[in-house]
C-alpha cells in the first residue's frame, strides 16, 4: 500500500522472528527492542511499517491480541510491487530495526450472532485474529478461504485446527470460490467479512446485494477506481482552530494545501486505502473518494480522508 510519508507517533521495534506460512509469504514477528509493552489493538487492526529503506508499508495484525509484547504481521512477495515487499522477503534480517507506526482500525469487528468470513490469497491477515475473538466469545462462524493452489493459503494448516467451519478452496483444485453457496448459510444477525484482491471483492458484493444494509464490512489492499470529482473548480477549506481560510485548487490536493498552510496532518498511503490523514469535518459537505468509509459513515460528513477527498460544498470547516 503506500510511498514515502509522514506517520503518527512513531516507535521503533526489532525483527524478532522470520518465516515463511506459504509459497510467496513471510511472517514477520516485532517487539520493543527493550522488552516494552505495544500498543494494545484490536482485530481487524493494521500498522505502518517503516523499513530500513525509508519505505512505507500498511500490513494488518495478525498475531495474538492478548500478547502485549509482540506484533506478527504476514508479507506477500509482490511481483510487480514497488519493492517493499522484496525488501522484506530478501534483506530485513533478523535483529534489524524497523519504525512503527499505528496501529489503527478501519475494519472493526463488530459484536454479531454469527459470522461468515472470506478471505483471499493474503486478505486472510486481518481475519485471522477475528476468527480467534469469534471462537472466543463463542459466536457461530464459518470461513472461505481462497487462493492460487493450497501451497499458497498461509496459515491453511492452522487454520485447519479448526475443523469444518474452515473451507479451504484452492483455486488450482476447486475452481473460483462457491460464494453463492457459501453464503446460503446467511441467515438474519450474520455479519460477512472480507478482504482479499479486487475482483473477489467486488463478487461479494454483487452476492450480498440482496442481504440488509451494513450486512457485509471488506478492507481493500488497493484502492477502489475513482469516478470524476464531485465539483472540478476550486473551494475553500477553513481551519476552525485557528480561523485560517486556504483554497484548494482542482489540481491540488485537501493534504498539500493542508502542508502548505502549515497544518500538522499525518499521512501515508495517499490513495484513501490506509486511513492515516483523517481528520474531523465540522460543517460543510466532503466529496468522499476514499477505500475506507461505509455509506453510513460518508453519509455522516463527520471526517474525510485529506489525500483523496474533495468537497461539495464552497466550504469545508476542518479541526484543524
Amino acid at each position: 500500500m503506500s510511498q514515502e510519508v509522514h506517520v503518527a507517533e512513531t516507535r521503533t521495534l526489532r525483527v524478532t522472528g522470520k518465516e515463511p506460512v506459504a509459497d510467496g509469504v513471510v511472517a514477520l514477528t516485532l517487539a520493543d527492542p527493550d522488552g516494552g509493552r505495544l500498543p494494545d489493538w484490536t482485530p481487524g487492526a493494521h500498522i505502518d511499517l517503516i523499513l530500513p529503506s525509508g519505505m512505507v508499508r500498511q500490513y494488518s495484525l495478525c498475531g495474538d491480541r492478548w500478547d502485549a509484547y509482540s506484533y506478527r504481521i504476514a508479507v506477500l512477495r509482490e511481483q510487480n510491487g514497488r519493492g517493499g515487499s522484496a525488501y522484506i522477503h530478501d534483506d530485513l534480517d533478523l535483529g534489524e530495526a524497523v519504525g512503527l507506526g499505528g496501529p489503527r482500525n478501519n475494519f472493526p469487528l463488530v459484536p454479531a450472532e454469527r459470522y461468515l468470513f472470506i478471505a483471499g490469497g493474503i486478505g486472510i491477515t486481518p481475519l485471522l485474529p477475528m476468527i480467534a475473538q469469534a471462537d472466543l466469545l463463542g459466536a457461530d462462524w464459518q470461513l472461505l478461504y481462497g487462493g492460487r493452489r493450497e501451497a499458497s493459503l498461509a496459515f491453511g494448516q492452522d487454520l485447519a485446527g479448526y475443523g469444518d467451519r474452515v473451507h479451504l478452496r484452492p483455486e488450482d483444485r476447486y475452481g473460483l470460490l462457491d460464494l453463492p453457496g457459501f453464503l446460503d448459510a446467511w441467515q438474519p444477525g450474520t455479519r460477512v467479512y472480507c478482504c482479499g484482491p479486487a475482483p473477489l471483492l467486488a463478487a461479494v458484493e454483487q452476492a450480498c446485494a440482496g442481504l440488509p444494509q451494513h450486512t457485509l464490512r471488506t478492507e481493500r489492499f488497493t484502492a477502489s477506481t475513482l469516478t470524476g470529482p464531485a465539483r472540478s473548480t476550486p473551494f475553500e477549506i477553513e481551519l476552525a482552530r485557528s480561523k485560517t481560510v486556504v483554497t484548494v485548487p482542482a489540481d491540488s490536493s485537501v493534504l498539500d494545501v493542508l502542508a502548505a498552510a502549515g497544518a500538522d496532518v499525518l499521512s501515508s498511503c495517499r490513495q484513501g486505502v490506509c486511513g492515516t490523514c483523517e481528520i474531523t469535518v465540522l460543517a460543510g459537505e466532503p466529496d468522499h473518494r476514499d477505500s475506507v468509509l461505509d455509506d453510513t459513515e460518508r453519509a455522516a460528513s463527520t471526517c474525510m480522508f485529506a489525500c483523496v477527498s474533495r468537497s461539495r460544498s464552497d466550504r469545508l470547516v476542518v479541526d484543524l
